[in-house]
């Protein structure tokens, strides 16, 4: 019956495509929160009158941060091509989209980062420096933890932004439903094909923010 309704559909392609899809965005998550996290707490720490005040330091991760995420996406993929050959010796496949999807991510998600610890109480943060509480300690017993439905939330709407991501990079042979849906989908006139394709990004979106969700529920103490 599925077959009769969809019959330009190779399953077996299609789930190593949607294979493909899981380990691009699984991969650059998790580099991207590392690097967003430590971008993020750099860029608060270093702000005016906070822990690291340093101006110039400052200006300078902001400029980084602001520059590399105002590029769209399909152009970053192109522009680090030569870095992406000398990384991976390839520009063709999931694991040569992966530079880009964290070079693209990070910095988006730094500034959600930011934001989240902005948001902060500076109260609590006054108190536990009147109490002599070292940096290490304010960050990581009162900066992150407080921060925290802010920072899961923010990585589940970064996560669904590099669900996006993988798709542009398949476009340009990044491997994934993308590249699936592009090459075997509307290159050659396979309406069913996208449609599965699309389908199946949908579900792993729906899945991704219902985990985001979740997480921050039950991390929000107020």
């Amino acid at each position: 019956m599925i077959e009769s309704l969809l019959p330009n559909v190779r399953w077996d392609r299609m789930w190593e495509a949607t294979y493909e899809t899981l380990y691009m965005t699984s991969i650059s998550l998790f580099a991207t929160f590392i690097l967003g996290i430590l971008l993020g707490l750099l860029l608060y720490l270093t702000s005016r009158d906070s822990l690291w005040a340093n101006k110039p330091l400052n200006a300078i991760i902001a400029a980084y941060v602001n520059i590399t995420r105002s590029i769209p996406f399909i152009i970053l993929l192109i522009l680090i091509i030569p870095f992406t050959k000398f990384l991976v010796g390839t520009m063709l496949g999931p694991t040569a989209a992966l530079p880009a999807l964290i070079i693209g991510a990070a910095p988006f998600y730094a500034r959600m980062v930011e934001i989240a610890l902005r948001e902060i109480d500076k109260g609590v943060i006054e108190a536990a420096q009147s109490m002599g509480a070292s940096s290490s300690t304010i960050i990581f017993k009162v900066l992150l933890p407080e921060s925290t439905p802010a920072i899961i939330s923010g990585i589940t709407v970064t996560a669904i932004a590099l669900i996006g991501y993988t798709a542009m990079a398949g476009v340009a042979g990044g491997g994934g439903l993308g590249t699936l849906a592009y090459q075997e989908g509307f290159q050659r006139n396979n309406s069913d094909v996208m449609l599965v394709a699309t389908i199946v990004i949908l579900l792993i979106v729906f899945i991704i923010q219902w985990i985001g969700d979740f997480l921050t529920y039950i991390t929000d103490k107020r």
